[in-house]
């Protein structure tokens, strides 16, 4: 019996000298307890070596696979073909099946088998000769991590690390532009202030700025290359009648020298930008297609990784960068944000504000997909996020449209609107609603009701005289009598009516008591006489 066994150096075949021992399993371990016994139960017949770690990985994944590779047919044709009518013993029962299938060879798997081939990879140095242990290991090493990065379709191109650190590099460079773009208008805007008002474009205005010099050449100076005709030409009528003041040549070159570093840091931006939008198509091109290369970047850059990144669940994607606002919503039990780093897509941004956790949540939830598919997957083509972006695009689309379409019926019938007519209506003012004071006055009121009890009593009364007959000498003492009677009435309505103001009028009680003596006055002088 022949014995194939897989080595990182190379393929060695063994001959198997007393198969006898093969049957008692359980003790082959014992065989191989020193090299002197190992030699007496196998024997090594041929080695092929590898050439290079390239052979030995191609090698290495095809048998993983079950498949039979270039060098593994060129041993078997050229040692096992020999013996044909023995047996050959293998570790891997589908390798067994191809190999049975194209050189016919009858291939051996079995318990005893898998001892046997742990038996010899224990004794593999002393019974593999020429071949040194240092090399065994580093060829071990070698192909380990060949096959690791096989395994993990590992590949130079789809680098993360060049993306986190391009993305940290051009945020700090716009932070460094701002920073001396400011200084540079402030500077030169003390020389000549009206051109920082008339050139917004911070490019175009260190470009004029550096061919300008000082404000006195701006007549002489041919600024076309770098302003349209209009900018020039008012350009070179506010030097004429500018407010700023004189300044140094030695000041004039190094706000130039400024300009120069300015226009230096943009160029590079904008190369590091064309870079990095290489990049994320060559590692993460769906994930491009769907937030942006700058977006995307962002996102990896904050996990650390794209393996990382695709690590998280859609709902961490979605408020990636937004930790901070997190922690205090739930510190605070208040409502959690909605969106963080992927609020800067595109998608989110051009949605209305009421759309835009809805839009938010389902563009997180189709970009973790499309980073495990850039992560983890084989095919390296943006297909699937073209499709996930239009079936974004027409969810938000139907979103859009919802708030004016019709309720009631199918639904899908858009909403009528009538044609407008402007209506004029001239509107009068009001002054009612000025004053806060009722209408009618309380003092008002009350001497109404003074008239109404002094009439009633007086009508009554006069008429109860004329009810009953008297003769003509009692007369006299009948009219002397009624006008007691009414004075009398009278005085009484008069009382009370003063009562009624002391509550509600403002009336002293110095006048109320002279009045009252007054009034009694003239009735004892009526009765006197």
């Amino acid at each position: 019996m022949l014995v194939l066994f897989e080595t990182a150096a190379g393929y060695a075949i063994f001959k198997v000298l007393d198969e006898s021992k093969l049957q008692e399993v359980d003790s082959l371990w014992k065989e191989f307890e020193t090299p002197e016994k190992a030699n007496k139960v196998v024997k090594l017949k041929h080695f092929e070596k590898f050439q290079d770690t390239t052979e030995a990985l191609a090698a290495a994944t095809a048998m993983t696979e079950g498949k039979m590779g270039k060098s593994l047919k060129k041993v078997l044709k050229k040692v096992v073909a020999k013996e044909a009518h023995e047996q050959l013993a293998i570790s891997d029962a589908k390798l067994g099946g191809v190999i049975k299938e194209k050189l016919n060879l009858s291939c051996v798997h079995s318990p005893a088998v898998a001892e046997l081939m742990r038996g010899i990879r224990t004794q593999m140095e002393s019974l593999i000769t020429g071949l040194p242990p240092r090399e065994i290991s580093a060829m071990s090493l070698g192909l380990a991590h060949s096959l690791s990065r096989y395994k993990l379709k590992f590949s130079p191109d789809k680098v993360d690390t060049m993306i986190v650190q391009a993305i940290s590099l051009l945020d700090d460079l716009d932070k460094e532009l701002n920073n001396y773009i400011m200084r540079c208008r402030e500077w030169y805007g003390w020389h000549f202030p009206e051109v920082g008002k008339i050139i917004t474009d911070n490019l175009a205005y260190c470009k004029s700025v550096r061919k300008i010099g000082a404000r006195t050449n701006v007549a002489t100076t041919d600024l076309s290359e770098h302003l349209p005709e209009e900018v020039e030409a008012e350009v070179k009528l506010a030097a004429e009648i500018s407010m700023g003041t004189e300044v140094s040549e030695e000041d004039i070159g190094n706000i130039m020298h400024l300009c120069d570093q300015v226009i230096e840091i943009t160029e590079y931006r904008t190369q590091l930008y064309d870079y990095l939008k290489n990049r994320m198509m060559a590692i993460a091109p769906n994930l491009t297609v769907m937030v942006g290369e700058l977006v995307g970047a962002r996102l990896i850059s904050h996990a650390g990784s794209l393996l990382n990144l695709a690590k998280h669940p859609a709902s961490t994607v979605q408020i990636l960068g937004a930790e901070k606002a997190l922690f205090r919503a739930l510190k605070t039990r208040r409502d959690t944000p909605k969106y963080g780093l992927i609020y800067h897509a595109s998608l989110v941004g051009q949605t209305s504000a009421k759309n835009k956790g809805k839009i938010s949540r389902m563009l997180a939830a189709k970009a973790s997909l499309a980073i495990r598919y850039d992560a983890l997957g084989e095919d390296t083509n943006a297909e699937m996020g073209v499709e996930n972006r239009a079936k974004l695009e027409a969810r938000l689309r139907h979103l859009e449209e919802k708030g004016i379409r019709r309720i009631s019926g199918t639904g899908k019938a858009m909403a009528k609107s009538d044609k407008y007519q402007h209506k004029s209506d001239v509107k009068v003012y009001d002054p009612s609603g000025d004053s806060t004071l009722p209408s009618v006055s309380k003092k008002r009121k009350f001497e109404e009701v003074e008239e109404e009890e002094v009439a009633t009593p007086v009508t009554v009364k006069t008429k109860k005289p004329k009810k009953e007959p008297v003769e003509e000498p009692e007369a006299s003492t009948a009219a002397e009598e009624t006008p007691k009677k009414k004075k009398k009435k009278s005085k009484k309505a008069e009382e009370e009516a003063m009562d009624v103001k002391e509550e509600e009028a403002t009336v002293s009680p110095t006048e109320e008591s002279s009045k009252k003596k007054k009034k009694k006055k003239k009735v004892k002088e009526e009765e006197g006489d």
